[in-house]
């Protein structure tokens, strides 16, 4: 590599022979000058040189520095205590299960008209998924806007303790600014009781799919008990027919209004020609018992329910409740 130096106010070449053509590519690229050639910083232009020098030194410094400890992501704890507003501060909530709607209504998923008037209630629909993650992460807010409720819990000091053979629904809900997510599922611990909670779990999950705006709720509970009934139970030996409970039912949610007025059948029934309007909420609750006794209260009955709540949107079904495990 050929310099050329000052020297008496002459420029004479000095050359750095000690250089291999592979460090001159590399100092040529970096804008430095070899140490024993220390006589070039004199030459002009060569300020500039130490400012691309000293920049290229600090880039290197800080690519050796090790990265800085980023704020870790919020973990729920067990039990949960962090609110879900901890958790997800963008504040955009998780959109739940999206289903299509069905037949005739399959027009609804790409109009124009219905999809502008689902821009117009983005505000109430991140409400609601907001209560839905609420409920699931069972998180406990001591505030109207936000908290969770049971429909039972033991009192202080109850004896009861779950056996072997005990068949237990836990159902609770959640609201936000009135908006309300309701959800059951049911727990056994001996597997001889595996078949009551499938035919309970896919009759809920039957109606969910047959639900939709103008749908008539006859057709619904026609459909939900189909799948019921087709299920039986051995119990201790002896083979029961899985049966629908004609006396409870699903219904549409209102604001702070559990049941708003229009009931979701769970047997046929030919009378019931109601059709879902422009309803945001429903709950689908169904509830299966042995045809013996018949009363669900009865000791010696037993009972599965799973539950969820569904948002009937312009363009789609969104299953709200909707968790990783039921």
């Amino acid at each position: 590599m050929e310099v050329l130096v000052k020297e008496n106010g002459d420029f004479k070449p000095s050359y750095c022979s000690d250089i291999s053509e592979k460090q001159n590519s590399t100092l040529l690229d970096d804008e430095e000058v070899p140490a024993d050639c220390s006589t070039a910083d004199e030459l002009p232009g060569s300020t500039k040189k130490k400012k691309k020098r000293n920049k290229s030194k600090k880039k290197k410094e800080q690519l050796e520095q090790p990265d800085l400890p980023s704020a870790q992501a919020l973990q729920q704890t067990d039990p949960p205590s962090i609110p879900v507003d901890e958790l997800i501060p963008s504040g955009e909530y998780p959109i739940g299960e999206i289903q299509e709607y069905k037949n005739d209504n399959l027009w609804r998923s790409t109009s124009e008209e219905k999809r502008a008037l689902e821009r117009l209630e983005k505000p109430m629909y991140n409400a609601v998924r907001r209560a839905a993650e609420v409920h699931r992460q069972e998180i406990h807010q001591e505030y109207l806007e936000a908290r969770v409720a049971a429909h039972w819990t033991p009192n202080s000091g109850d004896k009861t303790v779950l056996q072997y053979d005990d068949v237990m629904k836990l159902d609770f809900g959640t609201q936000v600014e009135g908006h309300i997510v309701d959800c059951a599922f049911t727990v056994a611990f001996n597997p001889m009781f595996s078949p009551l909670l499938e035919a309970s779990r896919e009759a809920t999950n039957t109606g969910i799919r047959e639900s939709g705006i103008d749908v008539r709720l006859c057709d619904v509970g026609a459909a939900i008990q189909e799948v019921m009934e087709s299920y039986e139970v051995e119990i201790n030996g002896k083979v029961f027919q899985v049966k629908s409970i004609r006396n409870l039912n699903g219904h549409s949610i209102g604001p702070y209004q559990i049941h708003a007025g229009k009931s979701v059948p769970i047997v046929k029934k030919v009378e019931n020609r109601q059709r879902w309007k422009r309803v945001n909420f429903m709950l689908l609750k169904h509830l299966a018992q042995r045809p013996y006794p018949p009363l669900c209260d009865v000791k010696g009955s037993y009972v599965a329910q799973f539950e969820h709540t569904i948002l009937l949107r312009p363009t789609c079904k969104e299953v709200i409740s909707r968790g990783e495990d039921y």
